[in-house]
């Protein structure tokens, strides 16, 4: 990982930009006629730039910064030991703004839910005097709102009743045991004696327990909305398949699986007025309930470090859109077969070039207005004189004079421009999708890194130094500061393909210089938390020694690297929350 600093190592990016070196910028205090927006938005925090001493001054954490243009040259501060070092060993920055953005959550464990769920289960059980087989399905059934549970079954308790295959009245039975003597099973039609076969919540129609394994195992196979809502075999009874009659009939795997369909339920169908969600990183079980005030929430993070959007599922994508992400990720998948789809499927007019479709069977082509020109689908003549269509005829003796004519040539010429066009269309996507895989690579090994780093390495280099675990806490801070700033660039390179090179060239001048300042500071805190920490600690050095460099020097300056970095990757977020970069529509 190399060192970003413009004045030793260009930007990679800067010679795609046509520079030899980073955008001079510099960022200042905002001054109270620059603050006409909230100055709690996400991005307005963390460090500050003296230009007199051209020093990172992380002290002054609490004012609001933006980019200026530096008409005198100026450019990102060296990197020095005074940039980088805080002697009070504080990164300056206030914990509650460097915890905004992300939604404030509560993360349940499977436990967890199940205990919400069985607490609202037994409050309606108890309220109707039901089992609590019979509340759960009603629960169910009004989406886990025990409010509306009460609501409409006070108001005309015999249409639900009607609506969930419950008896017209009296407390319904989870099942009946067959009490007379020997009788048919209503399925396998073989004679059981009393006590061998048991009905539904009907209590008329009576099967043996290998039938009523067999049935609740075959709706358990078939998933979840069928067994949740599994009503009596008999086609004409629409009697509920209740909890109580799934553990006493089925077999322990199926048992299981039902009882995970109904948690799943709680959660997948309402629970808690919708505020709670599966987190989606694969093996995690856990669930994220999203703190009340938090209506706008985008990104929120489970226990395991999976960030996702509550609005659309995806992962974690702040600051861009939703659309722009579902926009992309279906670029991802489709790009070739639209490029190899619109050489194959469309034909240019021959007075304007613009790509039409032929979505009728007649050869006859009209342009849309403006142009209005009508002209062959096969031969690409006007349609009043399309001539070759009659016969072959070599080009070579073609009129050259005549235009109108030249149907195969405009063709030709079309081809040739339309393959230039997608050629550099198609080196824009690679180059933001490069970059874009490559801080999703980056994020992943983050994430990795994070895990040992709790799990092990800070043990290992607290007992190497002699100090307690908290003097790393640092550390830990860092390196979530760089997994957030791997997903903003990740996406803001997404975000960057969109942003047409001719119509929005002054907003994307703006975005890039955003975007690199914030790459080069990010690279700059990676290579300190990740190369030289391995350097500093992974040594035999004294403790005394290692001790030294810490308070000295190394935390003071991963410290400082962390609030400058988070500043930067503010001012990115900032941009895209403010009107400063348009909200694409794909």
């Amino acid at each position: 990982m190399g060192d970003p600093n413009p004045r030793k190592h260009p930007s990679p990016l800067s010679g795609l930009l046509g520079g030899d070196t980073m955008p001079n910028k510099r960022y200042r205090a905002a001054s109270a006629a620059d603050n006409t927006g909230d100055s709690d938005a996400a991005g307005d925090d963390y460090g500050a730039h003296d230009d007199d001493d051209e020093q990172v001054d992380s002290a002054a954490s609490d004012e609001e910064y933006y980019f200026e243009d530096d008409d005198d040259g100026g450019s990102i501060p060296e990197e020095t030991d005074d940039a980088v070092t805080n002697a009070d060993g504080d990164d300056g920055c206030d914990e509650k703004k460097r915890r905004q953005g992300p939604a404030a959550v509560v993360v349940l464990t499977e436990a967890d839910v199940r205990r919400r769920q069985e607490e609202m289960i037994a409050s309606v059980a108890e309220l109707l005097s039901f089992p609590p087989g019979f509340a759960a399905a009603l629960l169910r059934h009004f989406s886990w709102d025990a409010g509306r549970v009460e609501e409409r079954w006070f108001s005309d308790d015999r249409r639900v009743r009607a609506a969930l295959g419950l008896p017209p009245d009296g407390v319904p039975s989870p099942t009946s045991i067959r009490t007379a003597g020997h009788s048919p099973c209503g399925i396998c039609f073989a004679a059981f004696p009393a006590g061998e076969m048991r009905s539904a919540s009907c209590g008329a129609h009576f099967y043996c327990a290998d039938c009523w394994r067999g049935y609740i195992a075959a709706a358990v196979g078939d998933g979840a909305a069928r067994c949740l809502s599994l009503r009596c075999p008999e086609p004409s009874c629409a009697a509920a398949v209740v909890r109580e009659l799934v553990a006493a009939a089925a077999d322990a795997g199926d048992r299981a699986r039902y009882a995970r369909f109904e948690l799943r339920s709680f959660v997948d169908d309402g629970g808690a007025g919708r505020r709670i969600k599966w987190c989606p990183a694969p093996g995690c079980n856990r669930a994220v309930e999203l703190s009340s005030g938090d209506d706008d929430a985008t990104d929120v993070f489970c226990a395991c470090r999976h960030g996702f959007c509550w609005r659309c599922g995806e992962e974690a994508h702040r600051p861009v859109s939703c659309e722009t992400v579902r926009a992309w990720l279906d670029k991802n998948n489709s790009y070739s077969e639209t490029a190899n789809w619109v050489l194959d499927n469309t034909k240019p007019c021959p007075k304007c070039l613009l790509p039409l479709e032929k979505d009728q069977g007649c050869m006859h082509m009209t342009c849309p207005p403006p142009c209005g020109h009508e002209f062959c689908w096969v031969c690409l003549d006007p349609w009043n004189n399309h001539q070759r269509c009659v016969g072959f005829a070599d080009d070579a003796i073609a009129d050259d004079d005549d235009d109108d004519n030249r149907g195969g040539a405009r063709e030709k010429d079309y081809r040739e421009e339309l393959n230039r066009r997608l050629a550099n269309a198609s080196d824009r996507y690679l180059y933001h999708y490069e970059r874009w895989i490559a801080n999703f690579s980056s994020l992943e090994k983050v994430i990795k890194d994070m895990s040992e780093l709790e799990s092990m390495e800070i043990a290992k280099i607290a007992a190497m130094a002699e100090l307690p675990e908290m003097e790393f806490e640092f550390l830990t801070r860092a390196y979530e500061q760089i997994a957030d700033g791997r997903r903003v660039l990740k996406w803001a390179y997404a975000y960057g393909y969109y942003l047409d090179p001719a119509r929005d060239a002054a907003r994307r001048g703006l975005f890039e210089d955003l975007l690199d300042q914030a790459n080069a500071w990010l690279e700059k805190l990676h290579a300190a938390a990740e190369l030289e920490r391995r350097e500093t600690f992974c040594s035999a050095a004294e403790p005394a020694v290692i001790r030294e460099l810490l308070l000295g020097y190394y935390k003071g300056r991963v410290e400082n690297f962390t609030c400058v970095t988070r500043t930067f990757l503010g001012n990115l977020v900032k941009a895209f929350e403010t009107t400063d970069l348009p909200r694409l529509s794909h």
